[in-house]
């Protein structure tokens, strides 16, 4: 598996469609200051699901992100980006040889992702990747000073990055979201128990009044 291409729209410095295409030709991108590299690395954690405006370089909001417009340009009014992977040795479990996930923001706020052009969940998109490498703050996407970051980190957040890197993060998640879900239920039982409860003591009233 390996990332195809990436079409970014409207996101930050990309007032018009462009295709960056990655094929055995290309090894790395280059270009002087405020070409533009750092917002392509921007972009591939954002559609990846980045919910954070600091990480991702913003100001206030995520539409700080939408083409603002300059003295030549109108501003636009949705910022797209769609990363397309190569699965033909279905690296990822899904029967498709081609992988396309896309998440287009509205000046308005709201968010939209896709997988393979249909409208799915950002949760659809997170686990899609995991223990892949490919996430947004996987292994695999590391800016400058990241690396110091890394060894200077805590011991448990070191071991989050070794737990992606060795294929246990997934399955570590799922746990997580039972543990989260069991949490739930028993606050539910709580709660329909003291329910019971009070109805309960409202039967012997009743049925002294039904017999008279």
């Amino acid at each position: 598996m390996y990332l195809k291409e990436i079409e970014i729209l409207g996101f930050k410095s990309f007032a018009d469609k462009t295709v960056i295409t990655l094929d055995n030709d290309v090894t790395c991108v280059v270009g002087p200051n405020g070409s533009g590299k750092s917002n392509v690395v921007d972009a591939i954690r954002w559609v990846l699901g980045e919910q954070s405006v600091k990480s991702l370089r913003g100001d206030n909001s995520m539409s700080d992100f939408i083409f603002s417009g300059s003295k030549n340009r109108n501003p636009l009014n949705v910022a797209s980006v769609m990363l397309t992977f190569d699965n033909s040795d279905h690296y990822v479990n899904m029967p498709y040889n081609e992988i396309s996930v896309k998440r287009r923001l509205y000046r308005n706020g709201e968010n939209e992702y896709f997988i393979n052009g249909e409208k799915v969940r950002l949760k659809d998109v997170t686990e899609l990747f995991l223990d892949t490498g490919i996430g947004k703050s996987s292994f695999s996407i590391i800016g400058q000073g990241d690396i110091g970051k890394i060894f200077s980190s805590s011991n448990l957040e070191r071991r989050s990055i070794l737990e992606e890197a060795a294929g246990i993060l997934k399955y570590k998640t799922r746990r997580e979201e039972a543990l989260r879900k069991l949490d739930k239920t028993d606050d539910n039982i709580e709660r329909i128990n003291d329910i019971i409860g009070e109805l309960e003591q409202r039967v012997e009233p009743l049925r002294i009044q039904s017999e008279k």
